[in-house]
């Protein structure tokens, strides 16, 4: 990997992400001002694969940073995970001349990009475009702030509905595997309980609380739970809520995909930016097959191999506080 790289292809891979679009704006215009020539590939690694990769200038990123979603396309890509569809990929960057890649993605995506370096000479950079916000190496992820004031929005507006008929809410955020958005959206909006996978929450813990507060004439009551939850998420938490509280007015509400979109926040438009400016700088100075990330607001670059088996580390203190907050 010593030789300088000339030619960039940057692509999005995995769920969309608000910001994403802002970070490839950066990718393509910072390999611009330091004469590369980048490269847009669509659809993700089928994009490699098909051979679905095209020039981009300036222009070409013009009037997307407030867009969400991404216009690079995007889809999951079992192929790429076979040595056949990597040497698909491989002749294909070759041809093109590329000889430096961006991926803009989650963990899946990294575990990607890291066996396609691995196996070929392409230095690989990743950023962390994910909403779940479950990558370690960097205090923010791509489109986590901006999916967590789209849940705290609609929980908002679901409170004001709760409030005029002393209703019990169950609300599923998005987090298959971290409950980061459940966590935040929850302490901000005043969740009586949150359910996160982090956390084991008991079915007599759960309705304990519950019923101390129906003691205390607390009728209005709302419970965040993401979607990855212990408990299988909104629906399963409604019936067993249902089952053990029979005089509660209970609703369920499910946010669904509503969160992976939007135009992204300022924060998100930010870091994205600051990510894909610092991911050409890590190929232009030799610096390859690392996460760019941002920790205490300096830049932190964590490897490839470490980004895709390690997660962020969840804080404790948030259930106490949860706790504290809610009583």
């Amino acid at each position: 990997m010593a030789t300088k790289v000339t030619k960039i292809g940057v692509l999005t891979s995995g769920g969309d992400s608000p910001g994403m679009n802002a970070a490839i704006r950066a990718v393509v215009r910072t390999g611009i001002y330091h004469k590369m020539e980048v490269f847009g590939v669509f659809r993700g690694y089928s994009g490699l694969i098909d051979n679905d990769i095209q020039p981009m200038q300036s222009r070409s990123v013009a009037n997307i940073i407030q867009r969400g979603g991404t216009i690079l396309k995007t889809a999951r890509c079992p192929e790429f995970y076979t040595p056949e569809g990597r040497k698909k990929a491989y002749d294909n960057l070759t041809r093109h001349g590329i000889n430096g890649l961006v991926v803009i993605g989650g963990d899946g995506s990294f575990k990607g990009a890291q066996i396609f370096s691995q196996e070929y000479d392409i230095p690989c950079i990743g950023l962390p475009g994910t909403i779940d916000k479950d990558i370690a190496g960097t205090d923010f992820t791509i489109g986590f702030d901006t999916a967590v004031n789209t849940a705290v929005e609609a929980i908002d507006k679901i409170r004001d509905t709760m409030d005029a008929h002393d209703r019990l809410f169950i609300v599923e955020v998005m987090g298959r595997d971290a409950g980061y958005i459940a966590l935040h959206s929850g302490i901000a909006t005043g969740a009586e309980t949150i359910l996160i996978p982090e956390a084991k929450t008991t079915v007599e813990d759960l309705i304990g609380n519950l019923t101390e507060k129906e003691k205390r004439k607390k009728l209005v009551n709302l419970v965040v739970v993401a979607e990855g939850d212990d408990f299988g998420g909104g629906n399963e938490v409604g019936k067993l809520v249902k089952a053990n509280l029979p005089n509660a007015d209970v609703r369920v509400c499910i946010l669904g995909h509503i969160q992976r979109g939007g135009s992204p926040t300022c924060l998100d438009r930010l870091i994205a930016s600051r990510m894909g400016y610092h991911a050409v700088e890590c190929l232009m100075e030799g610096r390859h097959n690392v996460m760019v990330g941002i920790v205490n607001n300096r830049m932190h670059y964590t490897p490839l191999t470490l980004a895709i088996k390690a997660k962020e580390k969840f804080n404790n203190e948030w259930l106490k506080i949860v706790r504290i907050l809610a009583s």
